[in-house]
């Protein structure tokens, strides 16, 4: 018996990018700070910032309604962070941690920072948290075995859900 094969050609913009900038020694310009410079829109995936954290839309996402907190400065560690900054992302997350609730009711969530590229941080120079809500049963075949992931909604779709609920 065969499988077929599920094709994500649209990663291969994003590892093509990633593998240039790590190649050329980090990228030219953080795509994080980039993003801390735009309003919350749906076109920026932006949905919340203040002084000194902003969250915005993961856009290679784990599952729907998955965030990413960040400090607004470009820093790297934990410890790093001043502590206006570490009250700052610390709330944010909390706040995002609500807006999943209530706009996804989830069985579970996970709030959690991959510190370094060793501990698998995709882009490692700017520090950023994942927020993202679980259910049960929400890793299948498709995850386990086909290694793609089935995600039921647009990032747009995601946005306007999330910042209604925010």
């Amino acid at each position: 018996m065969s499988f077929d094969r599920l094709w994500a050609d649209w990663r291969s913009a994003y590892v093509a990018g990633a593998t240039e900038a790590s190649r050329a020694g980090g990228a030219s310009e953080c795509v994080f700070c980039a993003l801390s410079a735009q309003p919350p829109s749906a076109d920026s995936g932006v949905i919340f910032e203040d002084e000194t954290s902003f969250c915005v839309l993961n856009a290679f996402p784990y599952g729907s309604g998955h965030l990413l907190v960040l400090p607004k400065r470009h820093e790297s560690s934990l410890l790093g962070l001043d502590e206006s900054e570490q009250i700052g992302l610390w709330r944010t997350a909390v706040s995002a941690v609500g807006a999943i609730e209530r706009a996804y009711g989830p069985d579970g969530m996970n709030v959690g920072a991959n510190l370094g590229e060793a501990a698998g941080a995709g882009i490692p120079a700017h520090l950023h948290l994942h927020v993202l809500p679980r259910w049960n049963g929400d890793t299948n075949f498709m995850t386990s075995i086909g290694e793609t992931r089935v995600l039921p909604e647009s990032l747009a779709s995601a946005w306007e859900k999330l910042s209604r609920a925010w």
